[in-house]
C-alpha cells in the first residue's frame, strides 16, 4: 500500500512530504527538549526547596510549633549560608504580615507550591518556584528559589535551541534543495533526449558524467536501448528504402513500356487498357516516392533546412493556391487566422506539402458541394493549430489510429484512389517539426489538426 502511495507521489512532492516530516519532527524535537528542560530544572528546584523547608521547621525541642524567634534564627543563619545565596525564605503572621527573611512579596501567595515571574515583586527573580508551608500558630513560611542561573536564561536558551535546530533545518532544506535540483537536472537530460528523439534525431544520447553513479548507470542503460532500437528502425528503414529503390526503376521502365504500348495502340479497347495499366503504374510509382518521402523525414534529415518562416503567411497561400482545385472538384474553400503566432522554425516546402496533402484529402472524402476550412488558431498550452476541417462522413474515433497507419486505408475508402500515404506523411511531418497530428470530429466531418510547438 505504501509503494502504490509512493507511485503515485512525483519527485517534488516527495520532496515536499520529506521536508514537511522533517520540520514536523524537528520542531516537535526542540518543543520536547525545552519542555522537559523546564520540568527537570522545576523539578530540582523544587526539590531544593523542600530540603530548605525541612531544615527551617525541624523540630529540634519537644513537640509543637518552633518559636517565631527560633525561626528568625534560623532564617538568619541560612540567609548567611553561602550555598544557600539564591534562596529566598519569608515568615508571615496570620495576617501575612512580613516577621522577618530575606524578600518581600508583592501578592500573597496559596499554601503549595507555585510559578513565579518578575509580575512577584521579587528583587532579581525573573522566573522562579515558590514553597508555601504552614509554620503552625497561623504562620506561614515562603520559601522561593530561581529557576534561572542569570537573568534572561529562557531567552538566551531559546535562542540557542533556534540556532541549533534552526542550522541542522537550514542544512537539511539546503540538501534536499541540491538533490532535487541534481535529479531534476538528469530527467531533464533524460527527458531531452527522449524530445530529440521524437523530433526525428534518433542520434540523440543523454551525457553522461563519468561519475558512474545510479543517475550514469540508468543513462548508460537509456542510451544502449536507443542504439538498439536505432539499429533495428535503421534495418528496417534500409529495408523499406531498398526495396522503394529497386522496384521504383523496372516500374519506371514498365511504365515507358506501357506508355509506348499505349501511343502506337491501333484498336480503341487495347489503348484503354494499355491507359489503365499507366494510371496503375503511376499509382505505385506515387506510392513508392511517399514511401521514401516518409522515410526521409523520419530519418530528420530535413531539420538542416529549417528557418524562420511565417507560418500564417505560408498557410493562407497554400489555401489560397489550392481555392481552385477545391472548387473544380465542388468544393467550397475558406481561410482565416483566429491567432496570428510568432516566426516559427520549419522546412517551408514540407509544411506546404503537409498542408495541401489535408486540403485534398478533405476535397477526395468531404461531401460533394460541401465546405472545407483551413484555420490557423492558437492552443490552450500555447502551440500553434493548423487545422483542416470538412462536412463529409468523418472517422470514427475507434478508427482515428488505422489512419495515421502507413497503409492504413479503412473500408469506406477502399473504393477511392489513393494508398493510405497521405496522413502518415503528414504525421511525420508534424513530428519532425516537435508537433503531432490529431484527428476529431467536426461535427459533421472530419478536423485534421497539425499541432506545432508555439
Amino acid at each position: 500500500m505504501i509503494d502504490a502511495a509512493l507511485r503515485r507521489v512525483s519527485l517534488r512532492g516527495l520532496t515536499a512530504w520529506v521536508l514537511a516530516l522533517f520540520l514536523i519532527a524537528t520542531i516537535a524535537t526542540g518543543m520536547s527538549i525545552i519542555a522537559a528542560n523546564r520540568v527537570t530544572v522545576a523539578r530540582l528546584v523544587d526539590r531544593r526547596i523542600d530540603v530548605v523547608g525541612d531544615l527551617l521547621l525541624e523540630r529540634a525541642g519537644p513537640a509543637g510549633p518552633i518559636p517565631t524567634p527560633a525561626l528568625l534564627t534560623r532564617i538568619a543563619t541560612l540567609a548567611g549560608q553561602r550555598d544557600t545565596g539564591d534562596i529566598g525564605v519569608l515568615l508571615l503572621d496570620s495576617a501575612d504580615r512580613p516577621l522577618g527573611g530575606n524578600i518581600r512579596l508583592r501578592h500573597a501567595l496559596p499554601l503549595g507550591r507555585s510559578d513565579l515571574r518578575a509580575r512577584a515583586g521579587i528583587a532579581g527573580l525573573s522566573h522562579g518556584r515558590a514553597l508555601v508551608r504552614d509554620a503552625g500558630v497561623g504562620r506561614r513560611l515562603v520559601i522561593v528559589a530561581e529557576t534561572e542561573p542569570f537573568d534572561d536564561y529562557r531567552t538566551q536558551r531559546t535562542r540557542i535551541y533556534l540556532i541549533g535546530f534552526g542550522s541542522i533545518i537550514l542544512i537539511v532544506v539546503g540538501g534536499m534543495i541540491a538533490f532535487s535540483r541534481l535529479v531534476g537536472r538528469r530527467i531533464d537530460e533524460q527527458r531531452a533526449a527522449v524530445d530529440a528523439i521524437i523530433a526525428g534525431d534518433i542520434r540523440h544520447r543523454v551525457p553522461l558524467t563519468g561519475s558512474a553513479d545510479v543517475f550514469d548507470r540508468q543513462a548508460a542503460a537509456f542510451n544502449r536501448m536507443l542504439d538498439r532500437i536505432g539499429e533495428l528502425m535503421e534495418g528496417m528503414r534500409g529495408v523499406s528504402n531498398d526495396i522503394a529503390h529497386d522496384l521504383r526503376t523496372p516500374l519506371a521502365s514498365l511504365r515507358g513500356q506501357v506508355a509506348r504500348m499505349a501511343e502506337e495502340a491501333d484498336d480503341p479497347e487495347q489503348a484503354a487498357r494499355a491507359q489503365g495499366a499507366l494510371a496503375q503504374c503511376d499509382a505505385l510509382l506515387a506510392m513508392f516516392a511517399a514511401l521514401l518521402r516518409i522515410a526521409e523525414v523520419e530519418a530528420g534529415h530535413r531539420q538542416a533546412g529549417f528557418a524562420p518562416l511565417d507560418l500564417a503567411a505560408l498557410a493562407e497561400e497554400t489555401a489560397t493556391m489550392m481555392m481552385p482545385v477545391a472548387e473544380e472538384a465542388g468544393h467550397h474553400l475558406t481561410f482565416a487566422i483566429t491567432s496570428r503566432p510568432a516566426p516559427f522554425q520549419g522546412d517551408r516546402q514540407l509544411l506546404i506539402q503537409a498542408l495541401v496533402n489535408l486540403i485534398g484529402n478533405a476535397i477526395k472524402h468531404g461531401r460533394p458541394g460541401g465546405t472545407i476550412h483551413v484555420e490557423l488558431a492558437a492552443t490552450d498550452d500555447g502551440g500553434i493549430a493548423l487545422q483542416v476541417h470538412d462536412d463529409g462522413p468523418g472517422i470514427a474515433p475507434e478508427d482515428h489510429a488505422q489512419a495515421l497507419r502507413r497503409f492504413g486505408r479503412l473500408d469506406s475508402a477502399r473504393t477511392r484512389a489513393g494508398h493510405g500515404l497521405g496522413l502518415p506523411l503528414v504525421a511525420a511531418i508534424a513530428r519532425l517539426h516537435r508537433g503531432r497530428l490529431d484527428l476529431g470530429d467536426a461535427r459533421p466531418g472530419l478536423v485534421v489538426s497539425m499541432i506545432l510547438p508555439g
